[in-house]
């Protein structure tokens, strides 16, 4: 690129590509640099949720996803023999109203050519080694797998470098939290007699969970707890036998794997950082949170945190915005990560409970709620991140007089006007009020007149301010704490 860099973004997994494409569709100069030869071919994480979609959406790139995924339509839990709960998707509050099951290979695909349209190319083999905030800019040292280093001067560095992230480990922080005591096998391959093939299945065995995802085609993931382990303890990876053999104990009649694609023990680790954010340095993703597999939340919370910071740093940079504005980003995404985390952490709970006893009375318990409408529409909602908000945000102004719709904190559920996303405020509301709020804002705000009620909405889809066509002036002293 030929202006000077920004941002440096150290990691090119999912998280890293969703915030360097965001920023350089704000017009936002980027680096982007990571020490792996090339972007994985392994299937991890696996599903693009409702709310990730929608983000993507209002960004305007969405449907290359959609051509290079699968739609999941629901979820069926059994026990191999009787059907506990089943969740259908098309309950979920969105104009996604499925789970897009896409190999994280491909996600990465999609985003990284995305980015080599715009002229921006991922720096391979390259690693962060050193850096430094003086205050005014971050100092970077990069160094390739051939030794030759370069150290430059960028605004803002972060941190989308994964588990055992550089940047967290340079900013001194405690990743806080533990490794679950039980060894877990995962295998992708291709798999015969499991119906029906657009829904995640899982089988609460006697022995331990089974569970099944599918990614295109009759190729689909296979996740199961294989018992108790020590600290420290590995567990060798599977073989196809060890898998079908499980599938037939744990499973329905008849379902078997053949050609596998991926075979791998693994552990469950849950950990996060209290603070998102140290000076002129962030960290997002995998480097700051990671969690259960369950209910597929990993990928998503790191995809969103990159949404959230984007519009801020754009805003910020482009003098739209006071930095503090910055502020809100650890605030907002650390309690969505402590939510994601618990969350996560009960799903798995749930599933690998070993007393009999217990697993009875999860059943049970779970069989009669889920006879509940609004039980099966509350668990979409959940597992789709429809339901994720900034109820505490510091952007969150008291409610007004709303008597219907989202409040602030809340999902605005409708698309952002053309333009909007990820850029602007849209004010919406009486013609004349949000006109005057975009005049007075013009590098903040975007007028989109609309009913009486006067909503200020942020750039990611989020209710900032709430109130009636009285409030105009409260609506103003909003945006004046944020203006530059």
């Amino acid at each position: 690129m030929a202006n000077k860099p920004k941002v440096l973004i150290a990691g090119a997994g999912p998280v890293g590509l969703t915030l360097a494409n965001e920023l350089v569709r704000l017009g936002i100069p980027v680096r982007i640099v990571d020490k792996a030869a090339q972007r994985t071919d392994k299937s991890k994480a696996l599903v693009l949720w409702s709310r990730t979609l929608e983000l993507f959406d209002d960004a305007g790139y969405a449907t290359a996803f959609l051509s290079a995924g699968t739609k999941a339509r629901g979820a069926r839990i059994s026990t191999g023999k009787d059907v506990v709960a089943e969740v259908s998707f098309d309950l979920i509050d969105s104009r996604f109203d499925y789970a897009l099951m896409i190999a994280q290979s491909e996600t990465e695909r999609v985003l990284e050519e995305r980015l080599a349209a715009t002229g921006v190319t991922v720096e391979r083999t390259v690693e962060l080694t050193r850096f430094g905030d003086t205050g005014a800019s971050v100092e970077a040292t990069l160094t390739k797998s051939s030794g030759e280093s370069e150290t430059l001067d960028v605004d803002w560095l972060v941190g989308c470098d994964g588990a055992h992230s550089a940047v967290r480990h340079g900013l001194g922080f405690a990743f806080e939290g533990s490794t679950l005591q039980s060894h877990w096998a995962l295998a992708d391959g291709h798999i015969a007699g499991l119906d029906p093939a657009d829904h995640l299945h899982i089988f609460w065995h006697r022995d331990g969970i089974l569970a099944f995802f599918p990614i295109a085609g009759d190729r689909w993931r296979v996740i199961a707890d294989l018992g108790p382990a020590k600290d420290g303890e590995t567990h060798p990876d599977p073989t196809l036998e060890q898998i079908n053999a499980l599938m037939a104990r744990r499973g329905s009649p008849g379902i078997v794997m053949s050609d596998p694609v991926w075979l791998a023990a693994f552990r469950i680790n849950e950990r996060k950082v209290k603070d998102y954010a140290k000076g002129r340095v962030f960290l997002a993703g995998d480097a700051a949170h990671i969690h259960s597999p369950a209910g597929g939340q990993g990928m998503n919370t790191g995809m969103q945190d990159a949404f959230n910071l984007a519009w801020k740093l754009a805003l910020v940079i482009e003098g739209a915005a006071k930095p503090s504005l910055l502020d809100s980003y650890s605030r907002e995404r650390s309690a969505v990560g402590d939510r994601v985390l618990r969350n996560a952490g009960l799903m798995t709970e749930a599933a690998t409970l070993r007393n009999p006893l217990l697993q009875d009375m999860r059943n049970t318990i779970l069989r009669f709620a889920a006879g509940f409408p609004q039980f099966r529409h509350k668990v979409a909602d959940q597992l789709a991140e429809m339901d994720i908000g900034y109820p505490d945000s510091p952007l969150t102004a008291k409610p007004g007089t709303v008597a219907h719709g989202p409040k602030p904190g809340e999902r605005w559920p409708h698309p952002l006007p053309e333009g909007a996303g990820g850029r602007m405020y849209t004010a919406l509301g009486p013609a004349e009020l949000v006109r005057a709020l975009a005049a007075r804002f013009p590098k903040l705000v975007m007028a989109s007149p609309a009913q009486d009620t006067l909503r200020l909405i942020r750039p990611d889809g989020y209710v900032g301010f709430a109130g009636g066509p009285t409030d105009g002036a409260r609506a103003e002293a909003y945006l004046a704490a944020l203006a530059l």
